[in-house]
């Protein structure tokens, strides 16, 4: 389960997203719910997961062009270094009672600006650190990160917000991203040097795309995992919402979902792991993607808290089972040269949740929270069924180490 962590790379790797995911985890829900306090519209909430992401989608895929140009470690520490920068300045701001919304969603888009650049060369770090019949176990170790954030985050989001304030909160992620760059400056940058490709960033972008529109097995993962994004994971910006709404509870009761959210990432998770090789992973992936879908439209139908936290753990489980089970077939498939490139359009899926965002914040506002998100939750499990049933039999061949 643990093979991976037998090489110092991958560990120092590892290690230096234990603190950028739990940062990263504290800035996205730590926005939301500083927005949910400065104004209780739930399009506000849309709109700070927009700017947050929309970026993503409209520079990623020149951030997977970069990637495949330039030394791909050093491009990360810039990055993180940036988001220290901006998680303590929104904390400044908080401390000296400027912020308002549209400092909050200008910081978030600037975040948003980063992670176009920082996801596709991250992504595409990861095959070079271990082997690649361990691929699957190192894919599966660095999602525990996401599900283990979610877990510690909750534990001592409501306790530090009660403590120093949510200024206290952001001084805190501008910690944990400075020792992710402290991390990242002990590995070796000769592992990720790019060589002068001799090609432009037009005819670059313009080759990393006709190379997924050949390739109609990573065009469908892709094409899925976009549904995924847009329709499935936009229902945490409602969180909130359901919190004060459904539930009539505070940030103790936010908290306490985000808990159960992340112990469901962790299991599923600790099934993947386990798992090492998956032999069966299309099956695995058609299985999440609908069991999620559904788990969405339950948790938007119940108003009592034990059965909105067992919706939340298996919706938290068959995100994480979808998202590293799609992340790994997709980098089974692709040649290292055109890696950024496809890993950027791939976090297409991440980035749309910015359209789903402000999406399901407009439908929450017309027909109410509980209907938006049992709506989302019907459209994800029909699209990813649909979808994944066109190539279930391809994708039962790829040879996954």
């Amino acid at each position: 389960m643990f093979s991976a962590f037998s090489y110092r790379e991958y560990r120092l790797y590892w290690l230096a997203g234990a603190f950028s995911n739990l940062g990263m985890w504290a800035l996205i829900f730590g926005r939301l719910w500083l927005m949910h306090s400065l104004t209780e519209s739930p399009l506000y909430l849309g709109l700070v997961t927009t700017a947050s992401l929309a970026p993503v989608l409209a520079f990623s895929a020149l951030g997977g062009v970069i990637a495949d140009r330039v030394n791909r470690l050093r491009l990360v520490i810039v990055t993180r270094s940036c988001f220290a920068v901006i998680a303590i300045t929104t904390g400044f701001l908080i401390s000296m009672f400027w912020i308002n919304p549209w400092q909050l969603l200008v910081l978030a888009g600037i975040s948003g600006l980063l992670l176009a650049f920082d996801i596709p060369s991250r992504q595409a770090m990861l095959p070079k650190l271990v082997p690649r019949e361990l691929l699957v176990n190192g894919i599966a170790l660095y999602s525990l990160l996401f599900s283990g954030s979610a877990i510690i985050g909750p534990g001592f989001f409501a306790p530090l917000v009660h403590f120093g304030g949510i200024a206290g909160v952001f001084y805190i992620i501008g910690g944990s991203y400075v020792f992710t760059v402290l991390v990242m400056l002990l590995m070796d940058p000769k592992l990720h040097h790019r060589d002068n490709l001799g090609y432009g960033f037009i005819e670059g972008l313009v080759g990393g795309m006709k190379y997924i529109k050949g390739n109609d097995l990573i065009l469908t993962l892709i094409v899925v995992a976009v549904f995924f994004g847009t329709f499935g994971m936009s229902f945490e910006t409602l969180i909130p919402k359901v919190a004060s709404n459904l539930l009539a509870g505070d940030v103790n009761v936010y908290s306490s979902m985000l808990l159960w959210l992340g112990i469901g990432g962790l299991s599923g998770t600790a099934i993947i792991a386990s798992f090492g090789n998956l032999k069966n992973s299309p099956v695995f992936l058609l299985i999440s993607g609908a069991g999620f879908g559904v788990a969405i439209f339950l948790f938007s139908q119940i108003s009592w808290f034990p059965g909105v936290a067992a919706m939340l753990w298996l919706t938290g489980g068959s995100m994480v089972v979808f998202m590293t089970v799609n992340n790994t077939l997709v980098q089974s498939l692709v040649r290292d040269e055109f890696r950024g490139r496809v890993m950027s359009i791939h976090q297409l899926s991440w980035g749309m949740t910015a359209v789903g965002g402000t999406c399901i914040g407009i439908a929450a506002d017309w027909f109410g929270t509980g209907p938006a998100i049992s709506i989302f939750g019907l459209v994800v499990s029909i699209s990813t069924v649909g979808l994944m049933l066109r190539k279930l039999r391809d994708l039962q061949s790829i040879d996954i180490p």
